[in-house]
């Protein structure tokens, strides 16, 4: 008997979405192609092209939704009495949404992003996760590096994810278990390492 064949998408734009995030996931990003795409909802090759132009358009609608979503998450944190306490609940939260989320997380900061000046929106919404941790940072009456008038939560904020994020990347990483450590080894891990960012963004008196 014949294979029954697809039924064609009703949200045709929204469906060439999903499936070129399955496309990523199943194969890694240099799988993703809209003429993939297309063979794996069984529409013509040229049906996604009338949403997207290009690969990277489709890539960058992916990144932009993601880090909104990833700004989302971010905001859902529980609020903190004090700034700091909020900052660590902000750190929890990405670490949280990096391990829940992989394949978005290494897309966001692990591979190269579509031509920025092509795709506004997707910067707009990089931006605004790196904003919430700047903001938040700018609050904080922090110990000055370099001198006395030498504050600045741009490079703080740089600090705290630089940090985050090599750690975060770690954990997903399969060196990782060259370190042979336990689960709970890890988990010890990582309160350690947020111990160790509030010493270093403990505010003064």
């Amino acid at each position: 008997m014949a294979a029954k064949p697809k039924e064609r998408p009703s949200n045709l734009r929204e469906a060439c979405i999903a499936e070129a995030l399955r496309v990523i996931e199943d194969a890694g990003l240099d799988a993703l192609s809209l003429r993939e795409v297309a063979r794996r909802l069984g529409v013509s090759h040229q049906a996604p092209y009338k949403h997207f132009p290009s690969r990277d358009h489709i890539l960058a609608e992916i990144l932009t939704r993601s880090f909104d979503e990833f700004a989302a998450f971010l905001d859902q944190r529980p609020a903190g009495a004090a700034p700091p306490d909020d900052l660590r609940g902000m750190g929890q939260q990405y670490m949280t949404y990096a391990r829940l989320h992989p394949v978005k997380y290494r897309l966001m900061f692990n591979t190269p992003m579509p031509d920025p000046d092509a795709h506004p929106e997707m910067m707009r919404n990089a931006q605004r996760a790196f904003a919430l941790l700047r903001d938040r940072l700018t609050v904080m009456k922090l110990r000055p590096v370099g001198g006395p008038h030498r504050a600045n939560a741009s490079f703080d904020a740089m600090f705290v994810w630089s940090t985050l994020h090599g750690l975060a990347s770690i954990l997903q990483s399969d060196t990782l278990r060259t370190l042979q450590m336990s689960d709970r080894d890890l988990q010890q891990a990582i309160s350690r390492c947020f111990a160790r960012l509030s010493l270093a963004l403990d505010p003064v008196d």
